[in-house]
């Protein structure tokens, strides 16, 4: 049995970091740009909800990076056995095929789709590979209906503090400036 290199636990947030640095560049525009032409395409869906600004982009790419840094670390303390490393990595490899699907869908890019193919796939594919020739334990169907389960709710747990975080803010109380003269009696 050999160690697991660090390239395939680090890898995970090094692959990650490349992947979401697409969609941190692109997902803000792109939102904005594509609604119209989705909402023809598709009608009746909430497409008014897609739309994000670049801070909640910015945010939500930030709080799913420590999801998978905290991943990462635990499957690098053990030598990738870590049930959670596996399941996010599954999820990982899940979600560049849902880069894919959302590209197919809308007939066109969509944010993430240049480095799914590239990175997001191949990295997965060849962790799940070096995993198994170094004799790691892979947990298969738990670790993979894990990741598949935990997918949509990391992704939208991190959208929906996102959006909390950046919502904009109305003061309980008047901005400070000259006080207005009081009515007189």
């Amino acid at each position: 049995m050999e160690k697991v290199p660090a390239a395939v636990t680090w890898g995970l947030l090094a692959a990650w970091t490349v992947h979401d640095a697409e969609e941190l560049a692109t997902m803000a525009r792109w939102t904005r740009e594509a609604r119209p032409r989705l909402a023809e395409r598709y009608p009746g869906l909430p497409w008014d909800r897609l739309e994000v600004s670049q801070r909640h982009v910015t945010v939500a790419i930030g709080l799913m990076g420590g999801v998978v840094a905290g991943a990462a670390a635990l499957g690098a303390r053990t030598g990738g056995r870590s049930r959670t490393f596996q399941a996010v990595l599954a999820g990982f490899g899940a979600h560049g095929v849902v880069h894919l699907a959302q590209s197919v869908a809308v007939r066109g890019y969509t944010p993430g789709a240049v480095t799914a193919p590239l990175v997001v796939l191949p990295f997965t594919a060849w962790a799940w590979r070096r995993l198994r020739s170094s004799g790691v334990p892979v947990h298969g169907g738990v670790a993979t209906w894990t990741g598949l389960a935990a997918l949509p709710l990391a992704l939208g747990g991190v959208h929906a503090l996102a959006h909390v975080l950046t919502r904009p803010r109305h003061p309980a109380t008047p901005p400070p400036g000259p006080a207005a003269p009081l009515p007189r009696r």
